[in-house]
């Protein structure tokens, strides 16, 4: 039987050879590139099958395979010195690794404290050096001028997230209404009309989208969301005290929704400190479905991402800019609400 070729062409490509040896692409390239560690009988397992299909990599894609650094680059901008990455971060990390790996690809991380300026210089000195062949960009932010700026280092990209002023830079748009009309419906179909919305700052795009989105869900019933504040941060510090700040107005709110489960989960904190009872007296939802959700007392409610699987898809759409191929489909599932104990009928 004629082995199938995936090649539009007709030519076989690595994808082939790998399919018929019974192993990744990865493995092939490792193998004809000679980096990596494959097993002799593997090996000659993947030279068989390149010889039966008359596959050879290409001589120019080799040569610029050896040229890079197969490094991709991460910035993350820290709020403080003192700032410890979030659950998010990690999870996206986990799932950019988990390709990159796969591909022989190292990623760089750079924990960020300054000013935009001094970040743009950063960007600068890692392309001039070379030590990275692609960078992934985080929380996009009103006027934000990396963009521009990876177009002229010539500094191939991917933003995981929503550009601002529909820039054309690869991304990962902003799930939707990121499963706050879920969140809306929940709450209004358990009686609640006073409720607080306490989100992410006012630059962040992402942050921007998911309080329209809620504002909008909620204003579809006849409902405004009141009030609705933003942090200079996603810190559970700066929740408490907008928290306290929060349920001091007349009327209070029966429910408040944050930006995300850190954040949740000392406005519940704080909630307690002012005798009022989860979900009794309050209401409270959080945002991510980080793990830690689970534990709380009561379960929190909150908004379930699949984070790692975003850092996936931003990997297969940076390597491909790249050259290399990327194997599969990379489904993103539409954030959902999980609903939890923290959040019940609204008090009379």
């Amino acid at each position: 039987m004629t082995p199938r070729r995936s090649s539009p062409s007709g030519r076989p490509t690595i994808t082939d050879v790998a399919a018929l040896a019974g192993v990744s692409p990865g493995a092939v390239s490792k193998t004809f590139n000679g980096t990596g560690s494959i097993s002799p009988a593997t090996g000659e397992r993947i030279r068989e099958a390149a010889r039966k299909l008359n596959w050879t990599p290409s001589a120019s894609a080799v040569a610029l395979r050896r040229a890079r650094s197969q490094t991709v680059g991460l910035v993350l901008n820290r709020q403080s010195q003192s700032s410890s990455l979030s659950t998010t971060t990690a999870d996206l990390i986990t799932g950019l690794e988990s390709v990159f790996a796969e591909h022989e690809y190292s990623l760089l991380l750079h924990l960020f404290t300054r000013d935009q300026g001094e970040e743009a210089a950063l960007y600068r000195r890692l392309a001039d050096s070379r030590r990275v062949d692609g960078v992934v960009l985080t929380d996009s932010t009103i006027g934000d001028q990396r963009y521009g700026l990876m177009r002229d280092l010539g500094m191939p990209a991917v933003l995981v997230g929503t550009p601002w002023g529909d820039d054309p830079i690869p991304h990962l748009p902003t799930e939707g209404d990121g499963g706050l009309g879920a969140v809306a419906e929940h709450l209004l179909g358990l009686g609640h009309r006073r409720i607080a919305y306490i989100g992410g700052p006012e630059d962040r795009v992402q942050a921007g989208i998911r309080r329209q989105a809620f504002q909008g869900a909620l204003g579809a019933a006849g409902i405004t969301a009141h009030p609705v504040v933003a942090t200079r941060s996603y810190s559970a510090d700066e929740s408490a005290e907008l928290t306290r700040t929060v349920l001091d107005a007349t009327p209070r709110p029966t429910a408040i929704v944050y930006g995300n489960d850190i954040m949740a989960i000392a406005g519940m904190t704080i909630a307690r400190e002012a005798g009022l009872r989860v979900p009794e007296d309050i209401s409270i939802v959080g945002y991510d479905g980080s793990s830690i959700a689970r534990w709380t007392q009561p379960q929190l409610a909150t908004v379930q991402r699949n984070v790692v699987q975003r850092g996936r898809v931003a990997a297969a759409i940076l390597l491909r800019q790249l050259g290399e191929t990327v194997e599969g489909s990379f489904d993103l599932a539409h954030p959902h609400l999980v609903e939890g104990r923290s959040t019940g009928p609204a008090p009379s």
